[in-house]
């Protein structure tokens, strides 16, 4: 085996779990419990917008929505990173039929088509494996 493929692993290990906010070894947190996580990390927010994705992907709305307000967020390490987010999503002025970066799709301005949402999201990333799975996706 060569010496730098372990080191490499680590890196990535290491990467995930500061990104996260894991607690040390010595605390009372039982492993695999959810915790809290900061609603401002590039992990959660990345993860929004995987739910967001999916949402769109099935629903039959013209538009394609956006994440506007992350509320909570919680992190579970279980196989890869389950974050469980409440995340407040709005009606774009970007119709579904093109191919939009949501970065540049902007919310809906005539106040007839805007619409929020308040969705829960479970969103599986195994980061090792470059997988990503959402198979919770709630909104109302």
């Amino acid at each position: 085996s060569h010496p730098f493929r372990q080191l490499r692993c680590f890196t990535v290990m290491f990467c995930v779990v500061s990104d996260t906010h894991v607690p040390p070894p010595h605390s009372t947190m039982k492993p695999g419990s959810p915790i809290p996580v900061n609603i401002n990390s590039p992990g959660v927010r990345k993860a929004a917008r995987f739910g967001v994705y999916r949402y769109n992907n099935s629903s039959n709305d013209l538009f394609l929505f956006k994440d506007s307000q992350i509320n909570k967020a919680m992190v579970q390490i279980v196989r890869g990173l389950k974050y469980m987010l409440h995340v407040e999503i709005k009606r774009t002025v970007c119709e579904k039929k093109e191919h939009y970066n949501l970065d540049s799709c902007h919310f809906q301005r005539k106040k007839n088509l805007q619409q929020t949402l308040r969705c829960y999201f479970e969103v599986w990333i195994t980061p090792w494996l470059q997988k990503v799975h959402v198979p919770v996706v709630h909104c109302h």
